[in-house]
């Protein structure tokens, strides 16, 4: 399996949109049509429904993980499998089965992380925890999480080539949520647990 292959094969599995799959499964409303728009697991978590929320991000942050392990597996270098994991998380963002507008990639890129380095995961979602309790915002947590993302890959990792492949993620991710930034900045950002539209 060449190179070109395997990062086709990885855009399709970030393709998939967990976001839509588990509100069908649950009975509820395209996530795209309430809340903040964004088919990912904060959104579905504004319908109210936990468990929809829960297999979201579990399927989200798997896309990117099982890019990046397969890639491992099938004896690609470290690098080739981060570029696997950047491939995963680039087919969420740009989903192909959404019209290539899909999530925000928060969960996507955790995984991508697990893949890598479970220390390296572990550390930037403490990051994120951490954000999400002081400030009660996810957005805030994950633009906290993404900055982390690269300079503890630095000392956990090393390698120049994965830096460079969590360097763009961090600025796909901080591109990604710009409107967020505004919000926080004006103050209208949706607190972590709060309603907002029709979800039902």
């Amino acid at each position: 399996m060449n190179l070109f292959l395997l990062l086709v094969a990885a855009y399709l599995l970030g393709s998939v949109p967990f976001a839509i799959i588990s509100s069908r499964v649950f009975g509820l409303a395209d996530p795209r049509k309430y809340g903040s728009g964004n088919p990912g697991a904060t959104n579905v978590l504004r319908s109210g429904n936990k468990a929809a929320a829960l297999l979201t991000l579990v399927g989200d942050c798997l896309k990117g993980a099982v890019a990046v392990w397969a890639a491992q597996a099938l004896g690609f270098s470290a690098a080739e499998a981060a570029l696997a994991g950047l491939a995963a998380f680039f087919g969420h963002v740009f989903s192909l089965f959404l019209r290539f507008n899909g999530g925000k990639g928060v969960a996507t890129a955790l995984g991508v992380l697990l893949g890598i380095s479970p220390w390296l995961a572990l550390v930037c979602l403490g990051v994120w925890l951490a954000t999400a309790l002081i400030t009660r915002y996810s957005s805030a947590a994950a633009l906290a999480a993404a900055v982390s993302a690269p300079l503890a890959g630095h000392f956990l990792v090393g390698s120049p080539a994965v830096v460079a492949m969590l360097l763009a993620m961090a600025a796909v991710l901080v591109w990604r949520h710009a409107a967020n930034i505004r919000r926080l900045l004006a103050g209208t950002e949706g607190r972590i647990g709060g309603k907002s539209g029709k979800a039902g």
